[in-house]
């Protein structure tokens, strides 16, 4: 089904999707019910059925939202040249500027346990993701520019733990660019991560 698919006048799939993402992150997606989300639109349960097939298409079309856009920023990251921590530092910002733009999205990856196929499924891609960034701390760590004493999965995990931290205290403010948060958790991340 694509996002262009219309059925009950007021809502199509995107808005749809966007009041069961913030549903599932306010309740836990166990916890949100076909119910829940029919009250919460106003509308029967059969009309949210012309958009999705499932609860679980929904869970599937919000975090693919967000690891689509994590796996955006690695392709061109690593489609990119240059040293290791400098495309590792574009990974950072890049990702950042993804939980930004899709904060709901994030937000509801992040808490997912494994629980159904389409959260096992996103777990799988997230550790996909978290061997990309492991092997380019592994290259900038072979380059001299990393820190040599600490694993590189170890360096990755505390480093995207810093950026996934972001969903629990970051809100959006009017006026301030994403630039500016990327900006304080590449120096606070990388000052302390570059070899001196």
């Amino acid at each position: 089904m694509t996002g262009s698919r219309r059925g009950r006048p007021g809502y199509d799939q995107e808005s749809l999707l966007l009041v069961a993402v913030k549903l599932f992150n306010e309740r836990g997606y166990d916890g949100t019910s076909m119910e829940d989300l029919s009250r919460k639109l106003g509308i029967t349960k059969s009309a949210i059925y012309h958009h999705v097939r499932s609860k679980e298409e929904l869970l599937r079309l919000a975090v693919d939202r967000a690891l689509d856009g994590l796996f955006a920023v690695a392709d061109e990251v690593q489609a990119g040249d240059g040293r290791a921590i400098d495309r590792l530092e574009r990974l950072v910002r890049g990702s950042v500027g993804v939980l930004v733009d899709r904060l709901p999205f994030v937000t509801l990856l992040l808490r997912v346990r494994g629980n159904t196929k389409v959260e096992r499924s996103a777990l799988a891609r997230r550790r996909e993701f978290d061997r990309i960034v492991t092997d380019l701390v592994t290259e900038a760590a072979a380059e001299g520019d990393v820190r040599p004493d600490v694993d590189p999965a170890v360096t990755s995990r505390l480093l995207f733990g810093l950026v996934n931290s972001l969903i629990e205290w970051y809100r959006p403010r009017g006026g301030q660019p994403d630039t500016a948060l990327a900006d304080a958790v590449c120096a606070v991340a990388f000052d302390g991560l570059r070899r001196r």
